[in-house]
């Protein structure tokens, strides 16, 4: 959602706001602003996207400052409702990530105290309350409004004559960047990355005073909080387009690398029996959203193959509305940022009803590390573009780990069986280097795809929830209608649909038990005159043989298969959505990280 970054210390100001605000873009966003002081307050925002702000941003010599991407939640994408807002004075300054659900009791009281409103935002009456509370201590001031809200917010302000940031947290993302003589606010860690590896999480409830020589920061209840900082191993290389057009498809390239990644120490932790303290769950519940959902999805076949135990899945945005059935089952709970409002959610009151959670989750530190019994990383480094590539991939590479080590523990995968399980792990990052070899075949097929209007994707068993990601990727960058479909269910409604101008994208492996099904339903498609294009193993003569177009992939242990199959889906996107001439890091109307329910 929203990207937040303030800055205090010896350089320019602006020049730091911008570049990470650039930084940020990947969040999703409809207009972006700066206020510095200088030594006055400062104010420029504008409508659209960052180059425009940038390029009428006249020069404003400042060393303090705060800066922001808005993605619209309450009042039009609009200058005026651009961040940051102003108090009447114009002496403070605020940005702001969250929802204030109260807004509008508050905005009627603080009209008839005499405030002047410049947007219909709920962000604004956050300022006025500040100014309303201010006596000179901003800290104080800030405290005290955020005692009147209702709601979710991260936040940053500033105020004319004092080289201090004041920021706080409630269920959204905050971080704090510590360097020498300088110190940052942001959203996200990638915004921090050209000036310092070294950042401080901030929790639920805390505020924090940024001063160039030092940071503070108090709990709730305003006691000091010491805590750590923490060495971020991404680098502000990771972050850039490495002579990639796009970052979706340096992100796809990385995978092999990401796979390595998370795989590293896997067989140590299997093998000491490491796995969630006595293993006492009958059931597991996955609950996640988007992505990571179809990715939960997936992990409900491996761990039912693998861990033998049974599986249910929940939407994350529904789970917390859900009755409480009276049993307790592991809850993992998917999320690739960490901070994803459902989910967290969800990780509470998964704990309130009495059940052992684990997380799994991209970012160290984040949110989401903190509200469950245990966390795995999938360590994929930093992920720019707003669809999920290489994320989505190292979550299924999680869940394979997750499964060989319940199945493992619950001895009923046995050592032969675990480290079978574990070599076709291991032969991943190869097997996905060997579909990105073939890229420039895969570029090739997607001309059947460009012209359509409608496209569905088909599939069986582990690679129906392979085939709806593949859908959602196709939709998000293409803007393409596309639907996945679980190829058995074609003759319950959808095969009405099918005709010469729809495409069907079908995978169908040669050592999946449900081959012979595949190839029917890829028959019936074919009757309709649909042209299929069609995933399966190197060499299967019998399915190209229905298909107008086949992409090739290594044909490896039908369990394992999606981890190829999503690479083959990924590039489909890409290149369909590059030849449509689309915005593919930055789709319209969608946010990297959604951070408001």
């Amino acid at each position: 959602m929203c990207g937040i970054i303030g800055y205090t210390g010896y350089r320019q100001a602006a020049e730091v706001l911008i570049e990470a605000l650039r930084r940020l873009e990947y969040r999703g966003y409809d207009s972006a602003g700066v206020a510095i002081l200088s030594p006055s307050l400062k104010i420029h925002k504008k409508k659209g996207e960052l180059h425009q702000l940038q390029s009428s941003l006249p020069h404003i010599d400042g060393r303090v400052g705060v800066g922001h991407t808005r993605w619209a939640t309450c009042g039009k994408p609009s200058n005026e409702n651009a961040h940051p807002f102003l108090d009447c004075s114009g002496k403070i300054a605020l940005v702001h990530n969250g929802i204030i659900e109260n807004y509008m009791a508050l905005k009627e009281g603080l009209q008839e105290e005499g405030h002047k409103f410049s947007s219909q935002t709920d962000t604004e009456v956050i300022v006025h309350l500040i100014e309303k509370f201010y006596q000179g201590d901003l800290h104080e001031a800030v405290k005290s409004a955020l005692k009147e809200i209702k709601g979710t917010y991260a936040i940053a302000a500033v105020v004319q004559g004092s080289d201090e940031i004041v920021a706080a947290r409630k269920e959204n993302p905050l971080v704090i960047g510590v360097g020498v003589n300088e110190n940052f606010v942001a959203s996200d860690v990638t915004a921090l990355l050209s000036y310092t590896n070294k950042v401080r999480h901030v929790m639920d409830g805390e505020t924090v005073l940024v001063r160039p020589e030092g940071v503070r920061v108090f709990d709730s209840e305003g006691r000091e909080v010491h805590r750590e900082d923490t060495i971020i191993t991404w680098s502000a290389e990771d972050a850039q387009k490495g002579g990639f057009p796009h970052f979706m498809l340096k992100e796809i390239f990385e995978e092999p690398q990401a796979i390595h990644n998370s795989l590293l120490g896997t067989l140590d932790i299997i093998e000491n029996g490491e796995i969630v303290p006595n293993v006492q769950f009958s059931s597991i519940k996955i609950i996640a959203c988007g992505s990571s959902y179809h990715a939960a999805m997936v992990g409900k076949y491996i761990l039912e193959e693998l861990g033998k135990i049974p599986v249910t899945l929940e939407l994350a945005s529904e789970y917390r509305y859900s009755p409480g059935a009276k049993e307790f089952p592991l809850v993992i709970l998917i999320s690739q940022s960490g901070e994803t409002a459902d989910t967290l959610a969800a990780a509470r009151e998964a704990r309130r009803r009495g059940c052992r959670t684990m997380g799994i989750t991209n970012v160290i530190g984040s949110t989401l590390t903190r509200e469950v019994d245990e966390v795995v990383y999938t360590r994929a480094g930093p992920e720019i573009g707003v669809a999920a590539t290489k994320t989505f991939l190292t979550q299924l590479i999680a869940l394979y780990i997750i499964s060989i080590r319940i199945g493992f523990a619950r001895r009923v995968l046995s050592h032969d069986a675990m480290w079978k399980a574990l070599s076709e792990l291991r032969k991943m990052p190869g097997v996905v280097q060997a579909v990105l070899d073939n890229a420039a075949e895969v570029e090739k097929t997607v001309e059947l795809l460009v012209p359509a209007r409608d496209i569905f994707f088909i599939g069986r068993n582990v690679n129906y929830p392979t085939m709806l990601e593949g859908a959602l990727k196709l939709k998000e960058i293409s803007y393409i209608h596309a639907e996945g479909f679980a190829a058995g269910e074609l003759k319950h409604g959808p095969l009405a649909l099918l005709d010469a101008t729809t495409p069907v994208i079908a995978v169908a492996m040669r050592t999946d038990h449900t081959y012979e099904k595949m190839l029917a339903n890829i028959s019936e498609v074919a009757a309709r005159e649909s042209p299929v294009l069609s995933i399966g193993c190197d060499g299967d003569r019998e399915l190209a043989a229905v298909s107008v177009n086949m992409i090739k992939v290594p044909c490896v242990s039908p369990l394992f298969s999606p981890i190829p199959v999503t690479v083959v889906l990924q590039l489909i996107a890409y290149y369909t959505a590059q030849k449509k001439g689309r915005s593919i890091d930055k789709p319209k109307n969608l946010a990297k990280s959604v951070t408001v329910e």
